[in-house]
């Protein structure tokens, strides 16, 4: 039973992972950094701490322990849980720099591709004799083919993009784009990272309080989201200044974008959340066969709403690939999602 449960969990949240996006497509007339401090904060600040105080009321305390711990490997743990939080935000920012040159499509493949196997792979490769469990085939397998899937999707829109623009870029600025996009993709990975490191010192600590893994998963983010919020406000903060845009916040006609800021943020730490619970119902291996099943499931839902949008009208051919992609995706969540039921 908790297998299927989990397997939910993992489904909802990849549908709020590739649904969150959507609200930048509705920022103005807000400049970019004003409507994103009201986006982070309410993904990485309010939401985060209402959902876990009302699942964890000792969430505090469990942190507090967590940072004060007598072991020192606790508390190196929350310490790398935040550098890799704020690692994550530098990625977030590469992010941005690479779709001018070499499209959102091929971004989007690469960092996906790069951020779902390596937050896999680097906590799978630190358990001990790793290679020696019966998942372990099951779990590579599942990683190679969602990369395969990733690859596919990132094909069809590339192609897509050459219907859509006809213009032809440098060779230099599209070498320079997926060099900043594989950057981006490995920083990504290490929001997932951050999580798995910290996750079971926190479970412990939570334990003692009669906490369940699952909930002790929303603490665990919140730690890593310390480094995270701040990699994003300051950046944030800095553009305010640079662009001189704090009169942005009180531009006439806004209400719909604080909207799409508020609703965007709710949906991505809704994700995170689930995702975490959904893991920590998997057992041993749950992050790391978690992560990548929701990377792979949520750029399913995202194309889904771009279809929706019509950014796949006149694009036949590379619809085809697309839906060749997708469904080799969901393959891989099934591979994934039976390596969880071997013991």
């Amino acid at each position: 039973m908790e297998n299927i449960l989990s397997f939910l969990l993992i489904i909802i949240a990849s549908i709020f992972q590739g649904t969150f996006g959507l609200g930048m497509k509705y920022m103005k007339p807000l400049q970019w950094e004003s409507w994103w401090v009201v986006h982070v904060f309410i993904a990485m600040v309010l939401f985060p701490l209402i959902w876990t105080y009302i699942a964890v009321p000792e969430s505090f305390t469990i942190i507090n322990q967590a940072f004060t711990n007598s072991n020192s490997e606790v508390v190196r743990a929350v310490y790398l849980a935040m550098f890799f939080g704020f690692a994550w935000g530098i990625g977030g920012i590469l992010f941005g720099v690479s779709v001018p040159y070499i499209g959102l499509s091929l971004t989007m493949g690469i960092v996906m591709g790069l951020a779902g196997t390596l937050g896999a792979l680097i906590p799978l490769m630190q358990i001990e004799n790793a290679i020696n469990t019966p998942q372990f085939p099951f779990v590579i397998g599942g990683l190679c083919i969602s990369l395969l899937g990733i690859a596919f999707t990132a094909k069809a829109g590339i192609e897509r993009d050459k219907i859509t623009n006809k213009d032809n870029k440098d060779n230099s600025l599209i070498i320079k784009g997926i060099l900043i996009a594989v950057a981006c993709g490995v920083l990504s990975s290490l929001l997932a990272v951050g999580h798995t490191g910290v996750n079971d010192d926190i479970a412990k600590i939570a334990s003692q309080f009669d906490v369940k893994g699952r909930n002790a998963s929303l603490v665990a983010w919140l730690i890593v989201f310390i480094g995270a919020f701040a990699m994003n406000i300051l950046y944030a903060g800095f553009l305010l200044i640079k662009n001189k845009s704090f009169s942005s916040f009180s531009v006439a006609k806004s209400a719909k974008a604080y909207g799409w800021a508020i609703l965007s943020g709710l949906c991505w730490f809704a994700a995170l959340g689930m995702y975490g619970q959904g893991a920590a119902l998997m057992g041993n291996l749950g992050n790391i066969i978690g992560w990548p099943m929701l990377l792979g499931l949520s750029l399913i839902i995202s194309n889904f709403w771009a279809y929706k949008a019509g950014e796949w009208k006149n694009a036949n051919g590379p619809f085809k690939t697309l839906l060749i992609g997708l469904f080799i995706l969901v393959l891989a969540s099934i591979v994934l999602g039976y390596s969880n039921t071997i013991s």
